[in-house]
């Protein structure tokens, strides 16, 4: 059973940084498509961005030109680095791994980490 761990979230004041880390273990996730989602309080989850095993990258328009998507294939772990934040940034933030096992679709979530940015 693959599982993915989250790390690196924290409180952080507005125009901040904050970078946060997936590490995946117990399955092979190196051909899995990987993305990051949030939730805020009494919204909606959303993707935040996404990453596929060629390199193709997606961001939410909320956060493009301020977060950075990108894997390490041989550390196993998922980033996403945030600059600028902004107060609505604040949410928990989810590493997720949707991978295709032919013919099947297994969809892999980590247990979330708080990213809190104050004004």
């Amino acid at each position: 059973q693959g599982q993915l761990e989250e790390s690196g979230g924290g409180s952080v004041q507005a125009g901040g940084s904050l970078k946060l880390s997936c590490v995946a273990s117990g399955n092979d996730f190196s051909s899995c498509a990987m993305a990051w989602y949030r939730q805020a309080p009494g919204k909606e989850r959303e993707l935040v961005s996404s990453i596929v095993s060629a390199g193709t990258t997606h961001y939410a328009d909320s956060v493009k030109g301020r977060f950075t998507i990108s894997q390490d294939n041989a550390k196993m772990t998922l980033y996403l680095q945030m600059n600028s934040l902004k107060t609505e940034d604040t949410a928990v933030y989810y590493c997720t791994a949707t991978c295709v096992y032919y013919p099947s679709v297994r969809n892999y979530w980590g247990q979330g980490t708080q990213v809190t940015v104050s004004s």
